[in-house]
């Protein structure tokens, strides 16, 4: 590549320049529904939904090519590239004025989305004419180009007023198309391209320049880029209709207003490149995150109004900003929204200089598409929650979530840099003259950790191992809380105003099993890959997003059937966390104490049912969080449900958690794989055995759990179910977590067989007791059904690791001891949380297949003989694979031999 140093100041001029007056009007084009976009709506009478879909499609099509064009770039190079794009998007943009329906419009608008292309395609063209150290400030100039959105949003209105929306379209159309022509004329092929050309060496290959995608900081900076770039194209387009809406101005006091934010999140991004060059991207990004979060927690302050209790009687009064100060303190966001948008596109050359197009134009594209999904989230939260300051509140969040992960990412480099001196430091400095490192660190990391080994177990690995199980256990006990809430919610929407069909309200109630289930297979592989310490955190924190939102759907019962299918959907994580749990618990302890550790928190964790089941009864009667947590629903008999609280009420145990997580858990170096290496379990027949084995056990548990209100009152209607129904997942719990040392003791497989033995018997009690219409003979069955899936679940996930040191042993001879050891346990873990996938699917098709033999037969013992059937087929196959003389686990279990003799450690 030719040295940028050596061009010109004139052509390096020329280049910047032509590309930025070109990214300028592109720019104005790509946000020109911002302002059309009004009448067109008043025009066709669009809804809300519809209206935000219209003004976002340009930002989906400029998004996702922005990918595409950056790869086209790199090979056809800019000036080409720069100038077709160019004309298209004129062609397309007068096409606007030929639409005469929504459907057309939308048609058009996805051709006017080519604008946004223009991005990329600028970055890789302008920085091939500069050296590095001057990257950021000719990047932060051509940035600028963004002004573009302020130019419609000043001009435009005028133009619009005085000969309508589709003058506005031609004249924007005739400029962006005439810019492509002088572009094509005027301006040189980049440098590295000439030279390739000359040399006759062909364009990098796709697979070349996609080769960076797969870097995890790559996909970091598009998360940073959704923010300032994708936040502030979604702003652009949504602040003329808030303002309208809220302040109640006029269409050009909006326009105004709204460009007084585009001007300044554009013109400064010069600024943040001179910033960048100088004071380092690293640095201007911190900057703006932390101003952007003080900013937006205060746009997102919703009008309030207080009444406090004096000493000399109410004392009132409220908060609410002004127009001038919402003009104003977006102005200051805008500022460094735009110096971040210059400091992530400096750290792009610097990290990826044969990479600009691609990597630039992922980032571009996530950055874009943050403009496309953003302004129909903010619709959407609109809807739910019916505070027009949500949408601020919303990119708080991912502000604060940007911020966190950049941190803890530069705190990774820094200790991969440091080691362990990081963790040998101090709190704070006052406090190094009496610090001691060797009693006050705690190494997130294991990179030493042997639990076979009597001595470090009973000298550190007991202790360690006990920390990671007990904060693990409250973080699982919240996941199955937040999966089976759901089944109270769908069973109280008809009470409080919502009035979908049968059919629906089955769909809400099965979709948590089913999402549940289906996610504990990708997070059984989760733990290897990210370790236990973050993958905890980030999956317990994730279970904020259905409790909160439950808590503000159920308030309105306007809240479109959609959002309660992706909330049921959402619940799912709480189910899917089981799987990473289980595997992260299993790394820590010695195979003799596995089947109490993974009985203890998996029993306790399940109890998280039973609890919820217990507890969102109880709380939905009450105004827990009073004004905070919104107004009660009244029912048809004049009482009062505050049904926001079943969500609610988990969220601040949730954050609890997280942070305990956070701060108390480690991750083992040894237990670090990638997904390749995981995946050898599918090839191991034992895996698939104990699929079936776990779906008798896990998979009735939740299964009965999920069916068993229901066919209480299908069966015995005069009952009171839910005086009962939390006391069959209290069972299963309390017997899982107080039943693994069993297993421990006398063998998984042993117990495994006679746990089917009882649950055969406890259906068969169930059958006669159902046709004899008993409820306390059907109750007792059920009862015992419950204990038994409780120790079975503890059982099988004790012989799982017994059962691989054995089979590693035959099948890798060539390992070493401590290898195969290793590897065992690797398969262990991936086996455990893959069963626990399997098994929870249970959940789905138990209470189906309840309906479905109501359906058939009129009554529920159809079903409940072909559970029985089942039962005895996982009986047979215990006996035949496990349990019966020359059985995998016969002689283990029976003191004859000891998995650690078929593979020393």
């Amino acid at each position: 590549m030719p040295d940028p140093s050596s061009f010109s100041p004139m052509q390096q001029q020329k280049a910047l320049w032509l590309s930025t007056t070109a990214f300028t009007l592109c720019f104005a084009v790509w946000t020109i529904f911002s302002i059309i976009g009004i009448t067109i709506k008043e025009e066709l009478g669009l809804t809300e939904f519809e209206y935000g879909v219209l003004i976002a499609t340009p930002i989906l099509t400029g998004s996702l090519v922005r990918l595409i064009l950056g790869v086209w770039t790199e090979r056809y190079g800019g000036r080409l590239v720069f100038s077709l794009q160019m004309l298209f998007t004129g062609l397309a943009t007068w096409a606007l004025t030929w639409a005469d329906s929504y459907a057309g419009f939308l048609l058009a608008a996805l051709g006017v989305g080519m604008a946004g292309g223009s991005f990329i395609i600028g970055v890789a063209y302008v920085s091939k004419w500069f050296p590095a150290q001057r990257q950021g400030t000719a990047l932060g100039i051509f940035g600028m180009g963004n002004v573009g959105a302020a130019v419609t949003k000043f001009i435009a209105p005028f133009i619009l007023v005085a000969w309508g929306w589709q003058a506005v379209a031609q004249i924007w159309a005739v400029g962006i198309a005439l810019m492509g022509v002088v572009f094509l004329l005027v301006a040189r092929d980049d440098p590295d391209f000439e030279a390739r050309r000359a040399q006759g060496i062909a364009g990098p290959t796709l697979a070349e320049q996609f080769a960076p995608l797969k870097k995890l900081q790559v996909w970091r900076f598009a998360l940073y880029y959704f923010f300032v770039f994708g936040g502030f194209v979604a702003l652009a387009l949504w602040l003329p209709h808030y303002l309208t809406q809220v302040y109640g101005v006029d269409l050009r006091v909006a326009g105004m207003a709204a460009a007084a934010f585009s001007l300044s999140a554009s013109i400064f991004r010069a600024y943040g490149g001179i910033l960048s060059d100088r004071f380092g991207a690293r640095t201007v990004m911190y900057w703006t995150f932390g101003f952007s979060a003080l900013f937006l927690f205060m746009l997102s302050y919703p009008p309030t109004d207080y009444t406090i209790r004096g000493k000399d009687g109410l004392i009132s009064f409220s908060t609410e900003m002004g127009l001038w100060p919402f003009v104003v303190t977006l102005f200051a966001l805008g500022f460094f929204m735009s110096l971040g948008k210059a400091a992530i596109f400096k750290h792009i050359p610097v990290y990826y200089p044969n990479h600009v197009g691609a990597v630039g134009g992922l980032v571009g594209m996530i950055g874009g598409l943050g403009g496309f999904v953003l302004p129909i989230v903010f619709g959407a939260a609109l809807d739910l929650t019916g505070i027009w300051t949500s949408c601020f509140a919303l990119l708080l969040l991912i502000v604060v979530v940007s911020m966190a992960w950049m941190h803890l990412s530069i705190r990774a480099m820094e200790r991969r840099a440091q080691g362990r001196a990081l963790d040998r430091l101090p709190n704070f400095p006052e406090l190094a003259e009496v610090h001691d490192p060797e009693r006050t660190v705690m190494p997130r990391v294991l990179d030493d950790w042997r639990p076979e080994n009597p001595t470090f177990w009973a000298e550190q690995g007991r202790r360690i191992a006990r920390r990671n199980l007990w904060i693990s256990i409250p973080a699982l006990t919240l996941a199955f809380a937040v999966w089976m809430v759901w089944s109270v919610v769908v069973a109280k929407l008809p009470l409080i105003g919502f009035g979908f069909t049968q059919d629906q309200l089955f769909w809400l109630a099965a979709l948590p099993a089913l999402s549940g289930a289906t996610l504990r297979i990708f997070y059984s592989f989760m733990v290897p890959i990210f370790g236990g310490r973050l993958w905890t955190t980030l999956s317990t924190a994730s279970l904020l997003i259905p409790a909160m939102g439950i808590g503000y759907a159920v308030q309105d019962p306007a809240t479109p059937y959609v959002i309660f299918v992706a909330l049921a959907l959402l619940c799912g994580l709480g189910g899917a966390n089981f799987a990473s749990s289980m595997a992260n618990i299993s790394f820590f302890f010695p195979k003799s104490e596995k089947g109490n550790a993974l009985g203890l928190n998996a029993g306790l964790g399940n109890l998280g049912v039973s609890l919820m089941q217990f507890l969102v009864p109880i709380v939905i009667t009450m105004g827990v969080f009073g004004a905070m947590g919104g107004a009660a629903q009244e029912l048809s008999d004049g009482s009062r449900l505050w049904m926001q609280n079943a969500g609610f009420i988990w969220v601040p145990f949730i954050i609890a958690s997280t942070i305990a997580a956070w701060l108390g858990m480690n991750d083992i170096t040894d237990a670090r794989a990638s997904f390749r290496e995981q995946a050898v379990i599918f090839t191991r027949l034992h895996n698939w055995v104990m699929c079936l084995l776990y779906i008798g056990t896990f998979g009735s548990f939740i299964g009965y759990s999920a069916g068993f209100p229901l066919l209480i009152k299908l069966a015995f209607p005069d009952v009171n179910a839910l005086q009962f129904v939390f006391l069959g997942p209290l069972v299963g719990a309390l017997s899982r977590a107080g039943t693994g040392w069993l297993s421990d003791r006398v063998g998984g497989g042993r117990v495994t067989f006679w746990v089917f033995a009882g649950m055969i018997a406890s259906v068969g009690l169930v059958i006669v007791s159902l046709q004899a219409l008993s409820f306390w003979g059907f109750f007792a069955g059920f009862m015992a059904l419950f204990f038994f899936t409780g120790v079975g679940n503890s059982s099988t996930f004790q012989m799982i690791p017994v059962i691989m040191r054995k089979e590693v042993a035959r099948l890798e001879p060539q390992l070493s001891p401590e290898d195969r050891r290793r590897q065992s346990d690797r398969e262990s873990a991936a086996i455990i949380a893959f069963t626990s996938a399997i098994g929870a699917y249970g959940g789905f098709f138990i209470p189906k297949a309840y309906g479905s033999s109501i359906a058939l037969t009129g009554s529920a013992i159809g079903a409940l003989w072909a559970f029985l059937g089942f039962y005895v087929l996982c009986l047979a196959v215990t006996w035949v694979f496990y349990t019966r003389p020359g059985g995998l686990l016969h002689d283990i279990e029976r003191g004859r031999a000891s998995a650690g003799a078929a593979s020393p450690a």
